[in-house]
């Protein structure tokens, strides 16, 4: 379960920017949603190709 509170860590590190862009308008939060939401697509993206990989055993 590694791999779960991975993605957990990271969407709970997001929390606090999100609620600073959204509920208070801060546009430097608004920044930091959108980086950590790349990250969060590279992380998926590098997810992915490793359960692949698990899965046809390679």
């Amino acid at each position: 379960m590694n791999k779960y509170k991975e993605l957990s860590d990271l969407v709970a590190s997001l929390a606090g920017d999100f609620d600073k862009f959204y509920d208070k308008g801060n546009k430097a939060a608004g920044t930091r949603v959108r980086a950590g939401m790349a990250q969060l697509a590279a992380w998926a993206k590098a997810t992915r190709a490793e359960v692949q990989s698990i899965k046809n055993g390679q």
